[in-house]
């Protein structure tokens, strides 16, 4: 019975190669740029797997990115004013 479990969850490593990858992979979502995004991923699975730690890294590349707001709007073409 564990009604006071003190064993404390593991954060997994941050691997910045991954974290970089993942920061290169959201500039390119932002601009557009599917045969980047194509071209990360593929090398993210060839070279490190599939594992859940290597994702986590990713993922926080790519969350550090998306939290900085874009420099500019997008002008809005043919809208009526």
């Amino acid at each position: 019975m564990g009604l006071f479990n003190r064993k404390k969850e593991e954060t997994p490593e941050i691997d910045h190669e991954l974290s970089e990858l993942g920061r290169d992979y959201a500039i390119a979502k932002r601009h557009g740029d599917r045969r980047a995004m194509n071209r990360i991923v593929r090398k993210v699975e060839s070279e490190h797997g599939l594992a859940d730690a290597d994702w986590v890294s990713f993922k926080d590349g790519q969350q550090s990115y998306d939290a900085l707001p874009p420099a500019y709007t997008k002008p809005r073409s043919n809208r009526r004013r």
